[in-house]
């Protein structure tokens, strides 16, 4: 978020500007105690050359905290995908084939994973000869009219200093949530990503399908930090955009070394194979907008091909982060002195005393505390208002990391109150109050009526009743149009003739 603007407005307006681009270098106040949030976050779509140009791949956000009904389990939530048109078939989205969905877990703060929970995914047509996604009201994940269907497995990679230590396959076959075409084909989606939750041996639950895309913010610092009119911000960019999400559910003393040691880094990543036929590391997200912002366009894709353990390659970009010098040119708000160790200790090894593990090795990903129990009412700015269930300890659907980030980096903590944020204070659509808690995806067959409709299914009905050949003729084909109005005329005349051209018929 390297934009220039001319223009400033006062404090609030400069929050507008700052706030998509904090996470620059997790931009984040040190020298304070476990109220201090850590690394800045946002969403990492499109975020790099290469994989901007593969979203089946391309990894947007990823959330991990303890569950808030079941207090003795973690749930992670991993999103590709970024901005799906919810209407955009004929080829709806479907996770890859040719690659492997992996949940990351650092249970000791050495900065490499002990734990993998390894998704593949296989897709299944029924009928090659139609274009359609869906042949009719889809009513359950094994309907004969969802003509295009996925299903997966789950692996448990046990590891040791990144050696395979063990693999235990802990689910087959699972169907996948299909994408959500249109009320007309899919009546009940709230009954297809119900049946689409499943549970796995020794307490575990896992989800994958289509989802809202949970994080919330205005994104139009991108052009030329708000094109130079700071007033027009509190618009939610990503509202009615979907993404493919990964949710898995696990017990605490799973995922936990031991109860004396409770905190676990997170992070995903998306291997694809080659032509060779090995697969190889593509993309990779823990605290996101990191690759987006804080590395510069030479680093982006080998960022997104490394490892966390690797990290030290890219510690310039944090100890001399780009955009507080910009935002010291163009705004007069002073740049800390640099290097910025302070972001090292917080950005890189998590919150001491909160969720910094001991001998940590400073790795970037997402810190989680899994002995801390969930609020009660949780507020949106997490630790920053003595909610230590949230931000910057795991990340929560409803935390707004931006405000939060927002404010500290302007001096929140060290005694320069302020209430910077970029209007956008929740998401667009409520989430669910159990698992996978993500909110429905919005349909594809949104709008108004079309003049003359009355609502409900009358087109699609006139529809059907023009495609049944069997013991039907002209004249029945005919008559189902009367009283329709000229738009129902014109599609059972269309259909009239597809009719006659399946028996032979010329027209």
């Amino acid at each position: 978020m390297t934009a220039i603007s001319k223009r400033g407005a006062g404090l609030r307006s400069v929050a507008t500007l700052v706030c998509g681009a904090l996470a620059a270098g997790g931009l984040a106040a040190a020298g304070v105690t476990a109220l201090e949030p850590g690394a800045a976050a946002a969403s990492s779509h499109r975020e790099a050359p290469l994989i901007s140009g593969t979203p089946q791949y391309d990894n947007t956000d990823v959330y991990a905290f303890v569950s808030p009904d079941k207090p003795d389990t973690t749930t992670i939530i991993a999103n590709w995908i970024p901005f799906e048109e919810p209407a955009g078939g004929p080829n709806f989205f479907t996770f890859a084939e040719d690659a492997q969905y992996d949940l990351h877990i650092d249970n000791n703060g050495d900065g490499q994973g002990e734990l993998l929970f390894r998704y593949t995914f296989r897709t299944h047509v029924k009928n090659k000869k139609t274009f359609l996604y869906n042949t009719g009201a889809v009513e359950t994940l094994d309907d004969k009219d969802l003509n295009v269907t996925q299903t997966y497995d789950i692996e448990l990679l046990r590891l040791k200093k990144q050696r395979l230590v063990s693999r235990t396959k802990i689910a087959d076959d699972v169907p996948v949530a299909p994408s959500n075409v249109g009320k007309a084909s899919m009546p009940d989606y709230a009954g297809l990503r119900k049946a689409a939750v499943h549970e796995l041996a020794g307490g575990s639950t896992t989800f994958a399908g289509q989802a809202d895309d949970p994080f919330f913010l205005d994104l139009r610092v991108f052009d030329l930090l708000y094109g130079g009119n700071l007033s027009e911000v509190g618009n939610d960019t990503l509202k009615g955009y979907n993404v493919n999400s990964i949710a898995l559910q696990v017990p605490n003393h799973l995922i936990q070394e031991s109860t004396h040691q409770p905190v676990v880094g997170i992070w995903s990543t998306t291997q694809r194979k080659n032509a060779q036929g090995h697969f190889r590391q593509v993309s990779r997200l823990g605290n996101p907008l990191v690759n987006e912002v804080v590395n510069p366009i030479e680093d982006k894709d080998t960022f997104n091909a490394s490892g966390p353990w690797d990290d030290a390659q890219f510690l310039e970009n944090v100890t001399h982060p780009e955009l507080p010098g910009l935002i010291e040119a163009i705004y007069k708000i002073p740049a800390p002195a640099e290097p910025r160790n302070d972001l090292v200790d917080v950005f890189l090894k998590g919150v001491k005393d909160l969720n910094q593990p001991p001998h940590v090795t400073p790795s970037e990903m997402l810190r989680l505390n899994t002995s801390v129990k969930p609020a009660t009412t949780p507020k949106r700015l997490g630790v920053l208002d003595g909610d230590n269930a949230g931000f910057p300890n795991g990340r929560r659907l409803t935390d707004d990391v931006i405000d939060a980030s927002l404010q500290v980096v302007e001096g929140e903590l060290l005694g320069a109150k302020n209430d910077l944020g970029d209007a956008v204070d929740k998401n667009d659509k409520e989430f669910e109050k159990a698992f996978p808690y993500l909110a429905l995806p919005t349909e594809g067959s949104r709008g108004p009526l079309a003049k003359g409709a009355s609502g409900g299914n009358d087109v699609r009905s006139q529809i059907g009743d023009a495609l049944q050949p069997a013991g039907s003729d002209d004249t029945t084909l005919i008559a189902a149009s009367a009283g329709a109005g000229a738009g129902g005329i014109l599609l059972i005349g269309a259909a009239l003739m597809w009719w006659r051209r399946m028996r032979g018929r010329a027209y």
